[in-house]
């Protein structure tokens, strides 16, 4: 199977959330834009929601990749799809209907993914991802940026990749949590191919050359 694509979605959650739309400026060499929806309820922390995305689609050119931390994304997350998100990720864990959520993501356009705790098994998820267009494996606990990465989580990754090359199909593995120059390899050795990296990118001095070191890394893990 060829090579899925290496995408960088830098997350807002450490940028100046007063400021949203210049902040996402500062990263338009990144693939995506990555957009964490919490409610303080599904995770002990509270960002922003629906409103917030619509008006931020009409002024920015770059692809959103939305992220809901949220109880009842069954109700919820269509509506994100419909405000022009390129993908639409509901926890495993609170979804009551994951795989006619993910249908109606993709009828109504946004790739449809799943995100998995650090304690959630992959293996329950297997025999859905023909569904599915992305499986995001949490590297840290969600709710709160700059947290330790994981390594425990690195052989639910290449389960999910060993699968996913089985079927043969366009299916993306992204690691959300701790992304920074000494982890991306480990997490695109084990498979990852889309990476969410938010402190590693906000907080250094220029973006954009953060951004083209972690893409030449994770490229380089993938070719070793």
């Amino acid at each position: 199977m060829p090579t899925p694509p290496i995408l960088i979605s830098p997350s807002v959650l450490d940028s100046d959330l007063s400021r949203l739309s210049e902040e996402v400026e500062r990263i338009t060499s990144a693939d995506l834009v990555h957009l964490d929806i919490m409610d303080n309820h599904f995770v002990p922390n509270l960002t922003f929601g629906l409103p917030v995305v619509q008006r931020l689609l009409e002024h920015t050119s770059m692809r959103a990749d939305v992220h809901l931390m949220i109880e009842n994304p069954d109700t919820w997350a269509p509506a994100y799809a419909e405000a022009g998100a390129a993908s639409v990720t509901f926890h495993a864990e609170a979804s009551r209907a994951p795989v006619k959520l993910a249908r109606e993501l993709r009828a109504k356009g946004a790739r449809a993914g799943i995100a998995l705790r650090p304690a959630t098994g992959v293996e329950p998820f297997l025999d859905l991802l023909p569904e599915l267009d992305m499986v995001l494996v949490m590297t840290v606990e969600p709710g709160f940026g700059g947290q330790a990465f994981i390594d425990g989580v690195l052989p639910k990754i290449r389960r999910a990749r060993a699968a996913i090359d089985e079927l043969d199909a366009d299916i993306w593995i992204q690691v959300d949590g701790g992304v920074t120059r000494e982890t991306i390899g480990r997490a695109a050795s084990a498979g990852a191919n889309v990476f969410v990296a938010g402190s590693a990118v906000y907080r250094a001095e220029d973006p954009a050359a953060e951004i083209a070191s972690l893409r030449e890394l994770a490229l380089a893990a993938w070719s070793a």
